[in-house]
């Protein structure tokens, strides 16, 4: 098959593209480089493999790169939720308004299917935990939950009116090899300048569900194609959790640091929008088959060795 991946040079996507490429397919990669690195597709440029269009979906050069395509998979995004509540306008841009031409241009060179990355925010504050992709209501509380929640009902609706089949995946949070935010890379930034104290946003006690990009990619691409639903909703995570001050305990422990005094702003939460508990039902996943790997802990412990191993600064 012939794949298109927007954003194919961050973070997944790079990811996404390494296991396409193993398993022989061709892949065009749309990726405007802001975020994205060139780097993370080193091994596969020139290989005649992938093929990168260095474009923003805002704009123009790519839309002639979907001739021919089979599917799109659309992880072009502003991944910073905290930066939603500084430029929510971006973030309409960015996730909104990219979604909507990039559908439209879908359908007008007849590509039928598209893949979605999606995230466990457009549940909100979910009262049930771990949250089933039928919890309702929707109600984002970070203007970045609530693009996204709008981008999969522009994807929902093209799909129903234009015979296209989607698959929407709503992620916990992925870390790995490339990770280019969160966390466990603020931790180990704030290490490297202060190996004394460590400021952890909120009180520390909020927990999450946290899943390795590997074992994320590998069960995206389980997914394509096993259901034949016009819009195949799921989420993607780990079946536990772990607190913000495990996490900090972690990257201490790996940095090899002693005596690290833990500093928090207080509060339950960590910025505007961040959400205090969250773990989401993957029972959708496991019922086709698919069970993750690895737990929290686990993942969070490998995700820190291998941004130090990068030598992320």
């Amino acid at each position: 098959m012939i794949h298109l991946v927007t954003g194919g040079a961050g973070f997944i996507g790079s990811h996404l593209v390494d296991a396409l490429v193993e398993n022989g397919h061709e892949v065009v990669v749309v990726d405007s480089l802001v975020t994205g690195s060139r780097a993370n597709l080193a091994s596969h440029l020139g290989s005649g493999a992938v093929r990168l269009v260095e474009a923003d979906l805002l704009g123009g050069g790519w839309q002639e790169s979907l001739s021919g395509v089979d599917r799109v998979w659309h992880l072009a995004a502003d991944p910073d939720v905290r930066q939603s509540a500084i430029d929510p306008a971006n973030q309409v841009k960015s996730h909104v308004i990219a979604t909507q031409r990039l559908l439209d241009e879908m359908r007008k060179a007849s590509v039928r299917e598209i893949a979605y990355t999606s995230t466990s925010t457009v549940y909100g504050e979910a009262t049930v935990i771990p949250t089933p992709e039928t919890y309702t209501p929707f109600e984002p509380i970070s203007v970045y939950g609530g693009c996204k929640l709008a981008a999969e009902a522009l994807i929902s609706a093209y799909s129903h009116s234009f015979g296209m089949r989607s698959w929407i995946y709503r992620f916990a949070n992925i870390i790995g090899p490339r990770g280019s935010h969160g966390v466990i890379l603020d931790f180990i930034r704030k290490l490297r300048k202060d190996p004394r104290t460590l400021e952890i946003l909120g009180d520390g006690n909020q927990i999450k569900s946290y899943l390795d990009v590997r074992e994320c990619v590998r069960a995206m691409l389980f997914v394509a194609g096993r259901t034949g639903a016009p819009v195949n909703t799921f989420n993607i995570g780990s079946e536990d959790w772990i607190t913000v001050r495990r996490i900090a305990e972690i990257v201490v422990e790996e940095m090899d640091l002693p005596d690290v005094s833990f500093r928090y702003t207080g509060g339950e939460r960590g910025w505007i929008g961040d959400v205090p508990k969250m773990q989401l039902s993957i029972g959708r996943l496991k019922t086709l088959g698919w069970t993750p790997g690895s737990g929290s802990e686990e993942c969070v412990r490998a995700a820190t060795r291998a941004l130090l191993d990068e030598g992320v600064q």
